[in-house]
């Protein structure tokens, strides 16, 4: 791969990837790097530029991360985020103290409109800033070129160095212009030319997939969903008949999903085995009510039934997988000292208990741009643009122990979602729309009769990418078309109620 690279160095911050998403979104390759990674390490991606990211501590902080000073002068523009313009300051001089006023959330800022970084835009902008310390005096050499109510520096430049910093965060879509602000960084200082594409990606991983797997043979796990589906469509595109996808049915799946999976597949033409391992599956799960437990539960469950298929078949070089980004950002700190915070079922081990070496073309790929390389792929529409389901399924959408009837009246509940929202035009408006079954039951009335029955909640949020999600503003009688349904269809549920709650501080899922 030969594309202009701007390289992010991660602090720590739960946005870090959102930059390198936007600066995607800008046809801007970017890569994600430790935040001690050596100068000559990064050197060797040949970057045009190199961004700092923000991050949870405070630059004088014992073990507070640092990175290679020689950044600074590394010969390409630097751009420093919140805590990354933080340590330029401490790095080159200036002053960084606790702020008088701490900013979590909304702030306006005046811009200087002549500085390069705010080129054709307001002078008064709205942006996210999330920081307990401040600027208070900038490194000899900069200009200050934006300021707030609470903090004197709220953006700094030495242009004759090529260093810039954002004291908030222009990768959130909170900020207003955020996106300009990273492509007047991006073409107008580093000079980028926007050569990054979905169809470039398609051609480039084909051959990659071709380069690593020679003449091996590749088996590959098939949820269902978009991600699994087009890794393994790109898969077979390079190496052909030498791919085998096994689908696991693992008994927390969607009304119907199974038998759609498997007519999808075959109009794919992919070379699938389907198991049916659901009874499997609730049996392991039976008493298990910790949400963790249950991940890895049904993690080792695909693992042992997946790795007895394999034996089955014969003999496999490598496995393939669907991971993306988001998927490994969250499991484990990768790519810096950011906080875990759950894990995924394909990435949280698997490769150490299979005899496979890992084949993973989506893994530097968000959401969205998985979608793109679907449409690229000649995917329907309808599918590429399905709504994420997660690897756990229905079993961390019912709160407490899953069994088969909560599973039957989540299946219901869930699927009078899913037609309400499609009626009403809304399903692709949204990230994720979903119904969760809560351990708590409540007394109702249906006709003269009582009732003590399950209460459902519905989950509907918007988002670009699955790293941060708002909640939707669903209308009035979109959820009221939705309650009634579920009350008066779904024996066993007598109340509904709507879920309010953004991510962060809460997660898209229950569990």
């Amino acid at each position: 791969m030969n594309h202009q690279t701007i390289v992010v160095l991660d602090f720590g911050s739960q946005f870090t990837q959102l930059i390198a998403r936007r600066l995607r979104e800008l046809s801007v390759y970017a890569e994600i790097l430790p935040f001690d990674t050596p100068l000559a390490t990064i050197q060797g991606r040949r970057p045009v530029g190199i961004i700092l990211s923000g991050g949870p501590k405070s630059v004088s902080d014992v073990g507070a991360p640092h990175c290679d000073v020689a950044v600074y002068d590394a010969g390409v523009p630097v751009l420093g985020i919140c805590y990354g313009m933080q340590l330029m300051t401490y790095a080159l001089g200036g002053e960084v103290a606790p702020a008088p006023h701490r900013e979590f959330g909304l702030a306006t800022i005046h811009i200087d409109p002549g500085a390069p970084l705010f080129a054709a835009i307001p002078s008064d902008l709205r942006v996210w800033a999330s920081h307990g310390d401040f600027v208070k005096a900038a490194p000899a050499g900069f200009t200050v070129t934006a300021t707030s109510a609470n903090a004197p520096v709220a953006a700094m430049a030495a242009a004759d160095r090529g260093l810039y910093a954002l004291l908030f965060h222009p990768e959130v879509a909170h900020t207003d212009h955020g996106l300009e602000i990273l492509r007047n960084f991006a073409y107008d200082v580093c000079g980028c030319r926007g050569d990054w594409t979905m169809q470039s990606f398609v051609g480039e991983a084909t051959g990659r997939i071709q380069a690593q797997v020679g003449e091996g043979r590749v088996v590959c796990g098939l949820s269902g969903g978009v991600d699994s589906t087009v890794a393994a469509v790109l898969m077979h595109r390079a190496i052909g008949d030498r791919l085998t996808c096994i689908f696991v049915d693992n008994g927390v799946l969607r009304q119907d999903e199974a038998e759609q999976i498997r007519l999808r597949f075959e109009r794919l033409h992919l070379p699938l085995i389907f198991v049916d391992a659901a009874e499997l599956f609730l049996t392991r799960l039976a008493g298990v009510t910790d949400p963790e437990q249950k991940r890895k539960v049904i993690g080792a469950t695909f693992i042992d039934v997946f790795d007895e298929q394999a034996t089955k078949i014969g003999s496999f070089d490598f496995l393939g997988q669907g991971t993306l980004y988001p998927d490994v950002i969250e499991s484990v700190s990768v790519v810096g000292p950011s906080a875990p915070i759950k894990s995924h079922h394909n990435v949280g081990g698997l490769p150490s208990r299979m005899r496979f070496t890992l084949v993973e073309p989506l893994r530097l790929l968000f959401k969205d741009e998985v979608r793109k390389v679907g449409e690229e792929l000649g995917l329907d529409a309808e599918f590429v643009w399905r709504q994420p389901f997660p690897g756990p399924g229905l079993a961390v959408r019912i709160l407490g122990e899953v069994t088969h009837s909560r599973l039957d009246l989540l299946r219901r509940a869930d699927h009078i979602v899913s037609e309400e929202v499609k009626k009403a035009g809304w399903y692709r408006t949204l990230w994720q729309s979903f119904a969760v079954l809560l351990p708590v039951q409540s007394v109702g009335v249906m006709g003269d009769a009582r009732t003590y029955e399950y209460t459902i909640a519905i989950r509907a949020v918007e988002s670009r990418d699955g790293m941060t999600a708002d909640w939707a503003r669903l209308p009035h009688d979109l959820l009221a078309s939705i309650s009634s349904r579920i009350v008066n269809e779904v024996k066993g549920i007598n109340r509904v109620v709507y879920d309010i709650s953004s991510k962060p501080p809460s997660t898209i899922e229950w569990e």
